[in-house]
């Protein structure tokens, strides 16, 4: 048995979503613990492909139940969409369940998200405009409406009406929209509610009944450790806690229940939207990788920004998470290139700069140090096991474990779950000490 927490180990769109699919197969429950429709999974099932954003991905396995924790925010529009088109793939979601807890996306949350991006302009943060931010704010302010609350009609058209007016006052006195009717809002989320009702429980009470039970579960986050709101890029961030200890205070779990954290990192680094990305490629590399990787937001469509990996920003996430293993996704994208660059340090202001500055400032002038390996010049693509794979590229991974001083446990070389190569099973494998010198990255650490 073991609890496990996958978590981005970069900005977010690192391929957790394959990750975690290949884990669910392992796991009796998989709970997501944060963030919203603003995050996205793609995960590939044969010859389908699946585009999640609330429901975790463990859903495609039959005998896996789902839960979206207390620690994420749920638009019931967009959640109900996503389970009309699972049900259309004959995909059953009779085992996913909703915390009663976490809290409710609404209109004036969407409205207030893009009219304050506009006003921002040059200072834009490159939000999605889905509402989240202003979601968790109302939630700190006390103000917030919670999955619990719709299911109580009276009680939510009493708290509905007075939110309204006080919004209705925002919308209009500050941002110069209309204003919107609390009777119509009422009967749309009125009709959510009834359709979610059967998918309500207390998750926290389930998560811990199944750990009792000594049954796998398996922790989801959502974005990367570099958008956490507390940890991360700031003010270049998210709204919530998407690294490992965000798993506790998202699900209602103790910190003892977790046994392992894995972090998931591409072979190179991308981020979507804006702040300072001291490896990224404006060039002709840079676009190779978009293009090769695929690099578009499952959520927003946007182009990703492209670069090098970072060795500065992935060792502060094994800081800041505990990693005990690695993931390294996409390492095919890189198969033609000649020469592969690392950052394995800073130059900030003339001094070399081996840990993450806290500042936004401090890190927008931070110039990358490189080390150069040379490219494989051949697919890794139908490579199944570490012995398949080119010595330049074994040398690669080889390097990055190092680098990061985290071992990498699952290699993936593609979109498909056949294409992986998995080193030690994060769930039923024995646990991994950190990486020592001299020591291979693939060694298993009894």
């Amino acid at each position: 048995m073991a609890n496990v927490i996958v978590i981005g180990a970069q900005w977010g769109d690192e391929g957790k979503g394959k990750i975690t699919d290949l884990l669910s197969g392992s796991a009796d429950l998989v709970v997501r613990y944060q963030g919203g429709v603003n995050a996205g999974h793609t995960v590939v099932v044969s010859d389908q492909t699946f585009k999640l954003h609330l429901i975790p991905s463990g859903i495609l396995y039959p005998k896996t139940e789902c839960i979206i924790g207390n620690g994420t925010v749920i638009d019931p529009k967009e959640l109900i969409t996503e389970l009309d088109k699972l049900d259309e793939l004959n995909i059953s979601t009779d085992n996913l369940f909703i915390s009663e807890t976490a809290h409710v996306t609404m209109p004036y949350h969407r409205l207030i998200d893009q009219a304050t991006e506009e006003r921002r302009g040059t200072k834009k943060i490159g939000t999605t405009k889905r509402g989240i931010g202003p979601t968790y704010a109302d939630k700190s302010e006390r103000t917030g409406i919670r999955i619990i609350d719709l299911m109580d009609a009276d009680a939510f058209a009493e708290q509905l009406r007075w939110t309204i007016d006080y919004k209705n006052v925002v919308l209009e006195k500050l941002y110069d929209l209309e204003p919107l009717d609390a009777d119509e809002v009422l009967e749309e989320y009125l009709v959510y509610a009834d359709r979610l009702r059967s998918h309500t429980t207390d998750s926290s009470l389930q998560i811990y009944n199944a750990a009792q039970q000594k049954k796998n579960i398996l922790f989801e986050g959502a974005q990367g450790t570099l958008l956490d709101l507390d940890h991360g890029t700031y003010p270049y961030v998210t709204s919530s806690n998407p690294v490992a200890g965000g798993a506790c205070i998202g699900s209602g779990v103790g910190p003892t229940t977790i046994d392992r954290v894995i972090g998931v990192a591409k072979a190179y680094t991308t981020r979507v939207g804006e702040g300072p990305f001291p490896t990224e490629l404006d060039d002709e590399v840079g676009q190779t990788i978009c293009e090769v990787g695929a690099e578009f937001g499952t959520t927003t469509g946007r182009r990703r920004r492209c670069g090098w990996f970072d060795g500065v920003i992935s060792r502060y996430a094994v800081r800041i998470n505990g990693l005990d293993c690695l993931a390294i996704t996409k390492l095919d994208v890189l198969d033609g290139l000649d020469e592969i660059k690392v950052c394995v340090a800073y130059e900030l202001d003339g001094t070399r700069c081996e840990d993450l500055p806290s500042g936004a400032r401090q890190f927008s002038r931070c110039k990358p140090i490189y080390e150069t390996l040379p490219g494989w010049k051949q697919s890794t693509e139908d490579c199944r096991t570490l012995g398949d794979l080119p010595k330049a590229a074994l040398d690669y991974l080889e390097f990055l474990a190092k680098l990061t001083e985290a071992p990498i446990a699952i290699v993936s070389l593609g979109a498909s779950r056949d294409q992986t190569i998995i080193v030690e099973d994060p769930i039923h494998g024995p646990k991994r000490a950190l990486l020592k010198e001299n020591t291979s990255a693939f060694k298993v650490m009894a």
